[in-house]
């Protein structure tokens, strides 16, 4: 990034974000924090905090893995044409737009504990909704309210997880965001192939429940409260998370100085999108959701059925098969997200996708011309099982994760808000398209897909930053101040 995207700096409150050439008082104060951050044992309260939480993002693997299990026997049922029921699927993501736009500013406005509240008060009415259907019209509306729901839920949970949790673990904490997504769509996939569709709503509304109650015990975002000049709580709030033992007075200090400097250098409305000081965050937030989306995920998951059917491969066995290998790399992304950093977990993530989205057009290929017609059922299986899994270690969980570290307080309304718009929007063009695609060119649409990938490879080399290791501060200075830094 150039030094003509960045315009004036940070006042000269504290050096611990920015001096090139640390003080030595500056030395001091990194040696106590990070004395004081070894020394302090996390609460168990911080993790009840993340789970509760999170129990949002299962509620979203949910419904994006319900419709696909729920096909038969709600065609069935309720005696809806193929287009009906089309509608019913893709109406999810029509929610999750409306949602996304508005997700940053009730996030902004009433806290994040507020906003997960919000969600749910949607995500569970329609759960209800669909597994006491009638009729179309019903299916329809409890779909669409789940979508609001999970829309607000894609921006505030991961931006809750990381702004409760120590440097050290953010990276798995915030990763568990996209594991439990990955157990919410397993369990639909799975238990859907042998329970019917009203139990299977029905037990989608047990997570929306349980966060329901749980966020009444858990704390508020200690760096919201600190935005809102809600001094005793903001102390209180870290204190309680981090344990009653834990050293965080170096911690609030960093969280008041780059609220402030951020404050009166930014009114933080929706214009500072345009501002040229913000060109790298949104450039490297809108570009992740762009690839991840772009790189075939949505038309993968949505229909997977319908591409093994394609393919001359067991849906059953290869959807259960999908949603346990993206279970399994969800765990994984989690253990290694801060040994060995964002940067490389995407890249490698991408360079697979890449590879095994290659061999899934390969078969289609092969498939098309007649050849190793025995075989080529075995590569399309091998090739979804390979990307999903590639897909699960990094590029899936990791962009959301980067969004709620890059963007600073009074500038993540906004900014998250069109992050997130771009990831549903993108999606349901992907939905929307993929089997227009399939019918030119199976081949051709994985091939496609394919390209998207190794393009993200290089994006993420020449672009994102690595995050693993700093406070969201130093992150956020770095981005708009001094990117060439990072």
């Amino acid at each position: 990034m150039e030094r003509g995207c960045i315009e004036e700096g940070l006042p000269t409150t504290r050096p611990l974000l920015l001096d090139a050439q640390p003080t030595p008082n500056t030395i001091h104060e990194i040696s106590n924090f990070n004395r004081a951050a070894r020394d302090s044992s996390i609460a168990s309260v911080l993790f009840l905090s993340t789970f509760i939480a999170v129990c949002g993002s299962f509620c979203y693997g949910c419904s994006v893995g319900y419709s696909s299990p729920a096909e038969s026997g709600i065609i069935q049922d309720l005696g809806l044409s193929l287009a009906a029921y089309s509608v019913f699927g893709s109406i999810l993501t029509i929610g999750g737009m409306i949602g996304a736009i508005i997700s940053g500013k009730i996030a902004d406005v009433v806290g994040r504990r507020r906003t997960m509240l919000l969600a749910e008060l949607f995500c569970t009415p329609g759960w209800l909704a669909i597994a006491f259907a009638k009729d179309a019209w019903w299916l329809d509306i409890g779909r669409l309210l789940i979508g609001l729901g999970v829309g607000l839920l894609t921006y505030v949970v991961p931006v809750y997880v990381a702004e409760i949790t120590p440097k050290s673990l953010r990276g798995r904490f915030t990763s568990a965001n996209q594991m439990l997504t990955s157990c919410g769509f397993a369990f639909s996939y799975c238990i859907g192939n042998i329970i019917s569709w009203r139990t299977l709503a029905l037990l989608g509304s047990i997570p929306c429940l349980l966060q329901l109650l749980g966020l009444f015990f858990i704390p508020e975002s200690p760096r919201w409260l600190a935005k809102r000049g809600r001094e005793k709580e903001f102390e209180a709030s870290l204190q309680h998370l981090w344990g009653k033992n834990a050293d965080v007075s170096v911690e609030t200090m960093d969280i008041r100085d780059i609220i402030e400097s951020f404050q009166h250098n930014s009114e933080g409305n929706a214009l500072d999108l345009f501002q040229r000081r913000y060109c790298y965050s949104i450039i490297v937030g809108v570009g992740l959701m762009l690839l991840q989306q772009f790189g075939g995920n949505s038309g993968v998951v949505y229909y997977s059925s319908t591409i093994f059917a394609e393919a001359d491969f067991s849906t059953i066995l290869g959807t259960t098969a999908l949603a346990i290998i993206l279970l399994v790399a969800a765990t994984v992304s989690l253990l290694l997200m801060d040994i060995f950093g964002r940067r490389t977990l995407l890249m490698v993530s991408s360079g697979g996708t890449c590879l095994f989205l290659c061999l899934v057009g390969l078969s289609f290929l092969l498939k098309e011309h007649g050849y190793l017609k025995e075989l080529t059922p075995f590569m399309a299986f091998a090739g979804l099982l390979g990307y999903l899994a590639a897909f699960g270690v990094g590029i899936s969980g990791i962009p959301w994760v980067i969004m709620s570290e890059i963007f600073p307080v009074s500038f993540k309304a906004s900014a998250g808000s069109l992050v997130t718009l771009t990831n549903w929007s993108c999606s349901w063009l992907v939905s929307y398209t993929f089997n227009f695609m399939m019918e030119w060119s199976s081949a051709g649409t994985f091939f496609i897909f394919a390209t998207m990938c190794g393009f993200t490879v290089l994006f993420v080399w020449k672009l994102v930053p690595e995050t693993k290791g700093r406070t969201l501060e130093e992150i956020q200075a770095k981005m708009v101040f001094n990117p060439q830094d990072i």
